[in-house]
């Protein structure tokens, strides 16, 4: 109301400003005045809410930095049902793998987003920013993008940031409910690739039946992180000396069984989208200080997609060629329910609480040819990927805003001098923010085998897995990710007589902790009664009575390094301050520091690690040490606006500059070897990573 009251009051004053009766002239006294016969002039004002659209345009043209933003009206009227898809409209913006934000042309490592400007944890597996695909446009109010920084940002800045803004408590009574359907002309109706899955795959949640088995966990441990059959064999040795190597064999074999082997590819119809959502919200006026509201929504959407990515080797494009075609079944679903209150019209206290679940599961198979099978040899490759990956984000936080207005000294007038030494605009914002973000990837299959093709067209004839105890290879893969960032601020505006002064300060805290755990199995036949047992479909071929055949030799076994893992933390304190003068309103200069004090520290992990010798985690003081880093800096910015009408009828010229750090992500600053999900391959850390200075 506090706007609404400003907007009707500066109508007003134009209106008389324009007005005769404002006139610097002498006015008649009343008894000079025949009001029978004095003509009386009608004025009408007309005040309403500005919409979101020009709210975003207003803070945009208000804003000491360089800034973007689209709101909710817009979002919602170009159709876009992901903020990264939103975003990619923003000019300078590119979306990468439709989740990923690229600002100014920079990848996303210099990229940052924040959710209501507070920091928030990724729950990507192999990048620092978080993946936008995760936040349906529903919950959002509007998007902020910032591509010079100010002192009131993080230090860790590069091309830019942007800030997510959920949508808050509504005004009045508000009830929703939205269904909705979608057609792809490239998948939908058409012919995909699915498996076996579980039985709430719908809700996007495994049901347990891929999670790695408890049995397996126990044998870890009972077999000090080895179950390959020769250790077994020596471990019952030194339980029992009758023991037999047979007797190893079927305990392998046994845990070979555990595995979730219902992984038959199939082809199916692929179904259309489908998308549900719906609100609530209320405000409530209690007496005539205080109001009350609350807004709570829901969504739920999934997609079924297939794509097919060709790549040719560039020496031998005939003959070397890699075709891989993969259906996706998408279920994105969110939950959201923000509470508030306002007091005197000048305090405001809310809560937001943000769940949201993005899961992929993923049919993959790919036909190859290589330098030792090409197409007219008629022999070729043929590889099957199968992936449920499910990512999870639970946001809880306070934020508060507090202005010293008339209404407040009114109530508080026993402060005195005290309220009166701040001028009514002065403002103090607090906020608290706690998030945790998860990665599951329950069962991540992969299996191998050879095909005959027709040398012609390509098409395979007949397949066969391949004989090797690696021909199935299963990943699991952990990720937690915990976030606790918090702080206040302060903005004191000073009026002078052709011009106007902000101060602007503040302090904030951040720690984020994490866990990376992956384990990597594998299952496969060095021998076999008959070929025939290798072929058919995957789950023929990893059937019960073809691993726990004696005809067969399949073998168990556990893969990779034991540095696989790793534990990590940052923690970071800050303390700005920001000077923004605008004179004559034709010039605008905000000078700004900030002081930050970075701590890094990371650690491999070994969870099979059982001895001294092989321990879970180092106790070496070096490697220790290698893994830890602290610096404090101050980082300082500048920018200069110049407005007038020169070429337009609102016209600005920005100028900025400022001195910022990268950092490295947390898997980044430690030993450990991961596979990269997206690309396959073998990725190390290194803990002699440093931030680099960046001069924007």
């Amino acid at each position: 109301m506090n706007n609404y009251k400003k907007h009707t009051a500066a109508v007003l004053g134009l209106v008389m400003a324009g007005s005769p009766l404002a006139l610097a002239q002498e006015a008649p006294s009343l008894e000079a005045i025949n009001v029978d016969d004095a003509p009386i002039e009608e004025v009408t004002v007309t005040g309403r809410y500005l919409s979101a659209s020009q709210q975003v345009l207003n803070e945009r043209i208000a804003d000491g930095s360089v800034t973007d933003l689209l709101d909710a009206e817009t979002m919602k009227r170009l159709g876009d049902s992901t903020v990264g898809g939103a975003l990619s409209r923003v000019p300078g913006i590119t979306l990468v793998a439709d989740k990923f934000v690229y600002i100014r042309g920079l990848g996303e490592r210099y990229s940052a987003s924040y959710l209501n400007g507070a920091q928030i944890p990724s729950p990507d597996l192999t990048r620092n920013v978080i993946p936008l695909d995760i936040f349906p446009t529903s919950v959002v109010q509007s998007l902020r993008v910032q591509k010079a920084w100010s002192a009131d940002l993080p230090a860790n800045f590069g091309g830019g940031a942007v800030n997510i803004r959920t949508k808050g408590v509504p005004d009045a009574l508000v009830m929703t409910f939205e269904v909705g359907g979608g057609y792809n002309s490239l998948s939908s109706g058409e012919n995909g690739f699915s498996y076996q899955g579980g039985d709430d795959d719908w809700r996007g949640v495994d049901d347990g039946s891929r999670a790695l088995s408890p049995v397996i966990q126990q044998a870890l441990t009972e077999f000090q992180g080895d179950v390959s059959t020769q250790n077994i064999y020596s471990t019952l040795l030194r339980q029992d000396p009758n023991a037999t190597f047979e007797q190893a064999q079927a305990i392998n074999r046994s845990l070979g069984l555990e595995l979730n082997r219902d992984i038959g590819v199939q082809t199916k119809s692929l179904p259309y989208d489908l998308a549900l959502r719906a609100s609530v919200g209320n405000n409530f006026e209690i007496g005539t200080d205080w109001e009350l509201g609350f807004g709570m929504g829901a969504s739920y959407r999934s997609d079924w997609r297939q794509t097919t990515a060709k790549a040719r080797n560039f020496n031998f494009p005939d003959t070397r060629t890699d075709i891989e075609q993969e259906t996706t079944y998408s279920v994105n679903t969110a939950g959201t329910l923000n509470l508030g209150a306002k007091f005197l019209r000048d305090h405001e206290i809310s809560t937001t609480s943000l769940l949201l679940r993005v899961t992929d599961d993923e049919t993959a198979v790919t036909d190859f040819f290589n330098e030792n099978r090409e197409i007219p040899d008629g022999l070729g490759f043929r590889g099957y990927r199968l992936q449920f990956e499910e990512r999870n984000m639970l946001t809880n936080q306070v934020r508060g805003t507090h202005y010293f207005g008339a209404d407040t000294r009114e109530r508080f007038s026993w402060l005195g001098s005290l309220l009166k030494a701040f001028p009514e605009e002065t403002r103090i914002d607090w906020f608290y923010s706690d998030s945790e973000a998860t990665t599951d990837i329950p069962n991540q299959v992969a299996v191998s085998a050879q095909t005959v093709t027709d040398p012609i067209t390509t098409a395979v004839q007949a397949e066969q897995v391949l004989l090797s105890n690696t021909a199935g290879d299963w990943r699991f893969t952990e990720l937690d990710d915990e976030v606790l960032n918090y702080g206040w601020s302060f903005n004191l505006p000073i009026e002078l007589s052709n011009s106007a002064i902000e101060l602007i300060g503040g302090w904030s805290h951040v720690s984020k902790a994490r866990t990376y755990q992956q384990a990597q199995f594998s299952l496969g036949a060095n021998a076999v009664g008959d070929n025939a047992v290798l072929q058919g479909p995957l789950d023929d071929v990893f059937s019960d009575s073809n691993v726990s055949s004696q005809s067969n030799n399949y073998l168990f076994d556990r893969q990779g390094t034991n540095n696989e893992s790793y534990i990590a933390a940052t923690m970071t304190d800050a303390v700005f301050g920001a000077v923004d003068w605008t004179w004559s309103e034709t010039w605008r200069t905000v000078v700004g520091a900030r002081w930050e004090d970075y701590r890094q520290a990371a650690v491999d992990w070994n969870p099979y690690g059982y001895t001294p010798d092989n321990p879970q985690i180092t106790t070496d003081p070096d490697v220790l040490a290698a893994g830890a880093f602290q610096s404090d800096d101050i980082f300082p910015s500048a920018s200069i606006t110049y407005m007038s009408d020169w070429w337009a009828e609102t016209f600005q010229l920005r100028l900025g500059y400022s001195e910022t750090a990268v950092r490295p992500d947390l898997r980044e600053i430690t030993a450990a070897s991961y596979i990269d999900p997206i690309t396959g391959d073998l990725t190390r850390g290194n803990p002699g990573v440093k931030p680099a200075d960046v001069h924007n």
